[in-house]
């Protein structure tokens, strides 16, 4: 499976931005999906994650009420919603999908940045 993010860029604080996933290859392996990011300096953490299809989402505390993760299965996108951007918001996020065909393996994108001005 192949990831390619798009939709991140410069925002000033409290506003919105819209990230997009799109899948393409084996999509139909995939299993669940999300959205991590990385700061200068810190870990990869998780932001949000849609569970088997759509059916269950679950999202870290500092962005629950501000991000919505949504999937198009469709389309084989994926979608995060950000809204009252703040500049601790800036990273590198990237999408992630976990897939079974003969085993279990995961899928990053390149990821693309998002920058929170104050």
């Amino acid at each position: 499976v192949q990831l390619v993010e798009s939709g991140g860029g410069l925002v000033q604080a409290g506003g919105s931005l819209r990230l997009s996933c799109a899948a393409s290859g084996s999509t139909f392996t995939i299993s669940d999906m999300g959205w991590y990011r990385q700061a200068p300096g810190k870990q990869r953490e998780l932001v949000a994650a849609i569970i088997s299809g759509g059916g269950r989402t679950k999202y870290a505390e500092f962005v629950k009420g501000r991000f919505t993760i949504s999937r198009d299965v469709t389309k084989n996108t994926m979608y995060l919603q950000m809204n009252s951007l703040k500049p601790e918001d800036t990273a590198v996020y990237y999408c992630n999908a976990v897939t079974f065909e003969s085993g279990w393996s995961s899928s990053w994108g390149q990821g693309t940045q998002v920058t929170v001005s104050s």
